[in-house]
């Protein structure tokens, strides 16, 4: 049986950054990152930017080049899926059978792309965008495709809508709710964005719901909503969020749910166990103090680091400032803090300049920007959310005033 003193299970940000973190923290002992992907770990935004539109070579988006990882003596366990963990014995068992041992486990598993539930998500022509291999296929099947249907206005599937429309394709966004990026991100961004990819040729549907996916000859060819309409459907991507991959932790005895439930170092409540990125429910300082799970490289990055240095004896804790960022088009948003629960928002500067940022308030505290081709403001407004500072909205208001100012 093999053994490891770290064995990090997933391949992704989270776990490609422990490892490396580990090794520049001086850890000298036995490591192996086990991961259901069969690629070196690579990044995965680029998937439904760059790399989708084909301006990106996938070894331009791997997280190290091969020999790094050599020279650096990782282990890399690819193609191997983790199926079970036994925390008494400290070992875990793949998919095809195979125990591994640890001294210390870090679960980095990410989650998967959630699928619909309706009749005919397992159509040929159905694809989400979560690994290299998702895209691959998708990109297989375009120069047939004419018409796409995108189910989700979340950042995923504005992303994809962007890229696909200009590569000539008829695209139609479905959104459930009625904005689009309403779970993530006030009014004044939502409405800036419907009207960009309107502008662009895009069809934004808000407030719709799916029934079904209609087949021919085994093949997605429509998408019917609740209402009766039939979209015709060369090709349908589905971006509604993700399932957290924590089923072995959990049936291990981990507490947890919606995600794996760690303290401030990243341990969950099994010895010698740690959990990173998606899949990590965590207190965050900047959701007041509530459990969340935070899907982003920001966070998986800033965990392993925890994690990287509570394994090498350093006192640490996880208390970062969230930030996100999104390309569509020309457009470059970037994010700091998270603006759930904000109870005001000032707009900067002139969304019809396609240059300005969203504050958000809560009990006149600034919480949050959303920075649209405004980076000035992302840099600068990310101490006003660290300091949870109270501001006049007149002046956070005013593009003259320069934020580091306040």
């Amino acid at each position: 049986m093999e053994r490891f003193d770290v064995l990090i299970v997933g391949s992704g940000h989270g776990g490609a950054q422990c490892a490396i973190a580990l090794r520049q923290a001086g850890f000298a002992g036995t490591m192996a990152v086990i991961g259901e992907d069969p690629e070196l770990p690579y990044e995965r935004p680029p998937l439904s930017k760059d790399y989708l539109k084909g301006e990106k070579a996938f070894e331009r988006i791997l997280i190290r080049a091969p020999a790094f990882w050599d020279e650096r003596h990782v282990t890399m366990l690819r193609g191997r899926r983790v199926v079970a963990v036994d925390a008494v014995a400290k070992t875990v068992t793949d998919d095809a059978g195979a125990t591994i041992g640890y001294d210390a486990l870090v679960w980095s598993a990410g989650g998967s792309a959630r699928r619909l539930a309706c009749s005919g998500h397992d159509l040929a022509g159905v694809h989400a965008i979560r690994t290299r291999r998702d895209v691959d296929q998708l990109l297989a099947e375009l120069p047939a495709t004419r018409q796409v249907v995108v189910i989700g206005g979340g950042y995923i599937g504005l992303e994809a809508a962007a890229a696909l429309v200009k590569a000539d394709k008829q695209v139609v966004v479905l959104e459930a709710m009625d904005r689009v990026l309403a779970r993530v991100a006030g009014e004044p961004l939502s409405r800036f964005y419907e009207t960009e990819h309107r502008a662009q040729g895009v069809a934004i549907r808000t407030g719709a719901r799916v029934e079904c996916l209609e087949e021919r000859d085994g093949r997605v060819c429509g998408v019917r909503l609740a209402d009766g309409e039939v979209l015709p459907a060369d090709m349908v991507i589905v971006g509604i969020g993700i399932i957290p991959e924590v089923a072995p932790l959990l049936e291990a005895g981990a507490a947890g749910g919606n995600g794996v439930r760690v303290d401030a170092q990243c341990r969950t409540s099994l010895p010698d166990i740690f959990a990173i990125g998606d899949c990590a429910l965590h207190v965050n300082a900047y959701a007041d103090g509530a459990e969340i799970r935070l899907e982003s490289v920001q966070n998986a990055n800033d965990q392993a680091n925890v994690v990287a240095k509570t394994l090498t004896g350093q006192a640490t804790r996880y208390d970062a400032v969230p930030w996100f960022w999104s390309n569509q088009y020309d457009l470059k948003l970037q994010t700091v803090g998270l603006s759930t629960g904000h109870d005001a928002t000032v707009l900067r500067g002139d969304p019809a300049a396609r240059s300005f940022s969203v504050v958000y308030l809560k009990h006149g505290r600034v919480i949050a920007l959303d920075c649209v081709n405004a980076m000035r403001d992302y840099v600068q407004g990310k101490r006003l959310v660290a300091e949870r500072m109270v501001v006049d909205p007149a002046q956070l208001a005013d593009p003259a005033v320069v934020l580091k100012e306040l």
